[in-house]
């Protein structure tokens, strides 16, 4: 297999060759990323930032966020179960505690755990794209975007519209949702509720999921007001989650609710993007189900957060700058009633040179943090735009990651918790190249990340309860190419994906015998994936991974999906892992074999 990882740079070769610029194939290059107070089109950005659009998610038939991310390079999506129902993100080799998520740049981070990031995971009928950015990312983001950050940005209400979609299949899996958009002269707003149930693919792995999203903007013909609230809720039996295959009468329920207002204000060379926002998340924990006295967690937490960010066109090019306080509340039976305050100030500075052939961002993040020591995040950009369709790009920074409440306080049968716990450190440093043209997209980066006190949760034995400690040093390298490439068939359009990552962590300075941090690690990814339309409105994916992590442990992924459309009816059939492989992202939890969903979508006129 290790040979086959390599092929494909020479079909990709020979796709170029035939590629014509005249064709009017929609692409991504003039996608403005949106994540970051310098808004620059995609092609321009000088990191390495994937896009997934709501075409690819539709056609791929995937029916939640964590799905639509495995066919990302260098994202390691864990999941435990189906449907998206637990799952944690890692990019390029971190922890789940080192990945940002934001929806529509609003910062949905939890100060308990990183764990429950995916709580938030939008229903995937009212995103429009999400962007995935690699690499340090702290002066952008603060903190938390240790490894990178993903946005989720969500749909629009362009016009009057009303879909009904109903889904089921094996496992008794049952989903069934409404989405809805309302515009009007002066106010739009798009409306989601939807619910998703199963019996579950093995004994107490039922789960049933309600998820509720709003979307309105008011006031458009002046200033426009940004309005944004989602309510998700996930119960769950979580046979053998948390490192305990024999505690099979594991169940959880969470609820996250999210509100928030926005707005841009432009005036003159001057942009201004104040935001207001409230997260809540809820985690109920027992470890038997019907026996909540036995052992039971609750923990309550609330993030209240302001951020007024802005930028200045002048001559000598365009300055961000920004400013964000936070401040978390968590009320829990085992890790106690704490509060932290963070405040953050954002600048940065995009030269050009050449006649724009050459571009440096240099920047820097200052943070205030109320329990731990104040921080700077230095960090630059560097892009040197080869042609029109070519750009190279390097950039290094600084990035910083204080404990969260789990990792502080949180002891159990199994783990056992760290008060003195200092942050974590890193500097990371990236290489790569871009080439878009109205049909390819192609990048390929080679990335470094030296990083210091990590924390880790390490034991002696395999019988010995799970510690956090601070990791004196890892270093963590490898490289990583996606190309997605566009063509017609009789004049209509088809795609093919393929991707490719390395990583290599060097744990150093650990006298531990079992890390989670150091065996859990994609050694080698390979996603591909072909779509297909054969006629108008019959479109068929097939999509493949291939895994291997540090342990040796490796696994072959298929899925399939099937859908057409005849006027306001759409038929589909989404099947995973059709060849029926055995194999686990996290844990020691088993991942379903083959199973179907079959689809029915309306759409009113």
């Amino acid at each position: 297999m290790k040979n086959k990882y390599f092929l494909w740079p020479f079909i990709l070769l020979s796709l170029i060759g035939k590629a014509q610029e005249d064709q009017n194939i929609d692409t991504l290059k003039e996608v403005i990323v949106s994540s970051s107070r310098i808004d620059l089109p995609f092609k321009e950005n000088s990191r390495t930032i994937q896009i997934v659009t709501a075409e690819d998610i539709q056609r791929s038939g995937v029916t939640n966020v964590a799905d639509a991310l495995q066919q990302v390079a260098g994202i390691d999506v864990r999941r435990q179960g189906v449907s998206g129902m637990q799952s944690d993100l890692y990019i390029r080799g971190g922890s789940f505690d080192q990945t940002l998520l934001l929806i529509d740049g609003i910062k949905v981070d939890d100060a308990q755990t990183g764990h429950h990031t995916m709580n938030l995971a939008l229903p995937i009928e009212v995103i429009k794209r999400i962007e995935v950015i690699k690499g340090s990312a702290a002066r952008i983001f603060g903190q938390n975007a240790f490894n990178g950050a993903i946005n989720i940005v969500t749909k629009d209400a362009p016009e009057n519209s009303l879909v009904t979609k109903i889904q089921g299949g094996s496992f008794h899996q049952f989903l069934g949702e409404v989405t809805g958009t309302i515009r009007r002269e002066t106010s739009s707003h798009l409306i989601h509720v939807s619910k998703n149930f199963s019996e579950g693919y093995r004994e107490n792995t039922d789960f049933d999921n309600t998820n509720v999203f709003v979307k309105s903007q008011f006031n458009t013909n002046k200033l426009p007001i940004d309005f944004i609230t989602s309510f998700s809720e996930r119960k769950f039996g979580a046979n053998g989650f948390y490192g305990i295959a024999t505690a099979t009468q594991q169940y959880e329920e969470t609820q996250a609710s999210l509100i928030g207002f926005s707005t841009t204000i432009k005036k003159g060379n001057w942009t201004w993007k104040p935001k207001v926002y409230w997260r809540r998340n809820q985690d109920e924990y027992l470890y038997i189900r019907d026996n909540p006295s036995a052992y039971r967690n609750l923990h309550i937490t609330n993030k209240i957060a302001a951020e007024l960010n802005g930028s200045y066109q002048s001559k000598a090019g365009i300055t961000g700058f920004g400013f964000e306080f936070s401040k978390y509340y968590i009320s829990s039976n085992r890790l106690g009633d704490n509060q932290r305050e963070i405040g953050t100030l954002f600048l940065e500075h995009r030269f050009q040179f050449f006649d724009t052939l050459l571009d440096i961002t240099p920047g820097i993040a200052a943070s205030y943090f109320s329990d731990f020591d104040n921080q700077v995040f230095p960090g630059i950009d560097l892009g040197v735009k080869v042609s029109e369709n070519i750009r190279a790009y390097a950039n290094a920074g600084y990035t910083y990651r204080v404990p969260t409440y789990t990792n502080l306080y949180y002891t159990s049968p199994t783990t056992i918790s760290n008060p003195d716990l200092e942050a974590e450190k890193a500097v990371s440093e990236e290489v790569g190249l871009k080439w878009i043209n109205n049909r390819l997209s192609w990048t390929f980066a080679v990335f470094n990340r030296d990083a210091d006190n990590l924390i880790d949760y390490v034991r002696a034995t395999e019988t010995d309860a799970w510690q956090a400690r601070n990791i004196q040093n890892v270093n963590t390298k490898g490289f990583e190419t996606q190309m997605d490439y566009q063509f017609t068939i009789n004049e209509l359009k088809q795609k093919l994906h393929l991707g490719y990552s390395y990583l290599d962590n060097d744990v150093k300075q650990s006298e531990a015998n079992f890390s989670q941090y150091s065996i859990n690690s994609m050694k080698h990814q390979f996603t591909g994936s072909l779509i297909l339309n054969w006629i108008k409105g019959f479109n068929s994916t097939i999509a493949y991974r291939y895994v291997e992590r540090t342990a040796g442990m490796s696994y072959n992924v298929y899925d399939a999906n099937v859908s057409y459309k005849i006027k306001a009816v759409e038929l589909s059939m989404y099947a995973n892992n059709i060849f029926n492989a055995e194999y686990i992202e996290a844990g020691m939890i088993p991942m379903p074999k083959g199973n179907v969903l079959f689809g029915l979508k309306y759409f009113f006129k």
